[in-house]
């Protein structure tokens, strides 16, 4: 097997090499990296057929993990079907309706998997309702601490630790536990947060402070936020902004419209217009204040909707078990990579986290212009690509 890796290896340098700016592709560690980055960009033509012949087969199959928070929690093993996995590493997915059946959690983990790793993905309850507490940090804690001993996964005791979105600052903070002291081997965040209360104030306003270092001229980093946040806010405070007996209507409704969202977002534009249609007929059944901030949140209404909930941000997001500025950090690497343009946790937040790491663990980070939240969806160009390429040869090689 290793023979024949090397013969896929030379074959993608001797390819590469001809169309790389200056050889700067090839000159690095990062031959694995690329070919992940090409298929995780679902790139096409010469590249993406040199690349596949870098992938292994691979298998999956469905695992109960053993939790003190959620009991049985079900997972999925992505794993090579006939190499021995170099590393195994638990892969966190961010808030979205469908949890570890996400298609982009899949394909990423069937990439991972298909470069000899062993990925679990677990399907925390919390995350796929929208919700950011405390318990999903516990369940990524209990969850590693798991897979690293009991679950016989893992052979050295030691795993990866990968959160996507939210779930990537969560993890770091997790990693930083000291139950999970010497079981870790690396942290990698993709679009993860420092602070979630600041976090949370830029998806009210539309502004967050910058990192000290970069305080010349404006202080403000300034973007107009994603309205999927307003409404994953308005989800966690709701029993402040309404009366009882409105909270549980207005959240079914809110959370009505983020599946529809999600649908929106893949390829059933029809079934995401129904239910987009339901939420606003239910607007025109709910009482005041509900049917005002439901319908604000129908119509993207980030100006208005931020306005109303910035108060209570503090009250959701302050725990510090939600935020890595607020809690122990880990030692081991950590693996920071960010989509330039994100506008759900701006691109600052890994800068943050940067800064709050260094000194305790060796902290790698990238911000790239090839993704924008957490997914690679952007053109790509040679410079961009040969540095993420360098990253995720790096982190694949741990």
């Amino acid at each position: 097997m290793q023979r024949v890796k090397r013969r896929r290896v030379a074959l993608i340098l001797l390819v590469f090499g001809g169309v790389a700016v200056g050889g700067d592709l090839v000159v690095r560690p990062s031959v694995h990296g690329l070919s992940f980055v090409i298929r995780a960009a679902d790139m096409k033509g010469t590249a993406r057929r040199i690349a596949d012949l870098d992938a292994d087969a691979i298998r999956e199959r469905e695992i109960t993990i053993a939790t003190t928070t959620h009991g049985g929690m079900r997972a999925r093993v992505y794993e090579p079907a006939s190499a021995t996995a170099r590393r195994t590493s638990l892969l966190v997915s961010g808030l979205h309706p469908s949890g570890i059946d996400e298609p982009r959690l899949v394909r990423l983990a069937r990439d991972l998997a298909a470069d000899d790793l062993r990925i679990v993905t677990p399907d925390i309850p919390e995350l796929s309702r929208f919700e950011i507490t405390p318990a999903i940090t516990d369940t990524i804690e209990q969850s590693a601490v798991w897979l690293a001993g009991a679950s016989g996964l893992a052979p050295d005791g030691r795993v990866g630790m990968m959160g996507i979105s939210f779930s990537g600052g969560l993890s770091i903070v997790a990693a930083g536990r000291p139950s999970l002291r010497d079981k870790v081997a690396y942290v990698f965040a993709f679009g993860g947060h420092d602070d979630l209360p600041r976090v949370l104030r830029y998806l009210c306003t539309g502004q967050e402070p910058l990192p000290r270092q970069q305080l010349s001229g404006s202080q403000l980093f300034t973007r107009a936020p994603h309205d999927y946040g307003v409404a994953v806010i308005l989800l966690g405070v709701a029993e402040r902004v309404v009366p009882p007996a409105q909270v549980e209507p207005l959240r079914a409704g809110v959370r009505r419209y983020l599946w529809a969202s999600a649908l929106d977002g893949g390829v059933d534009k029809d079934h995401a217009q129904a239910e987009f249609d339901a939420v606003r007929a239910l607007t025109r059944t709910l009482p005041q204040p509900s049917a005002t901030l439901l319908r604000e949140v129908l119509d993207r209404d980030v100006v208005h909707l931020g306005a109303r909930l910035l108060p209570y941000v503090g009250f959701y997001g302050g725990a510090p078990a939600l935020s890595v500025s607020k809690a122990p950090k880990p030692s081991v690497p950590v693996f920071l990579l960010h989509g330039t343009e994100d506008n759900v946790i701006p691109s600052v937040e890994s800068e943050y986290l940067a800064d709050d790491l260094r000194g305790h663990a060796p902290v790698r980070l990238l911000l790239s212009g090839l993704i924008s939240h957490a997914e690679a969806d952007r053109p790509p160009h040679v410079g961009d690509v040969s540095a993420l390429a360098s990253f995720w040869g790096d982190l694949l090689s741990r």
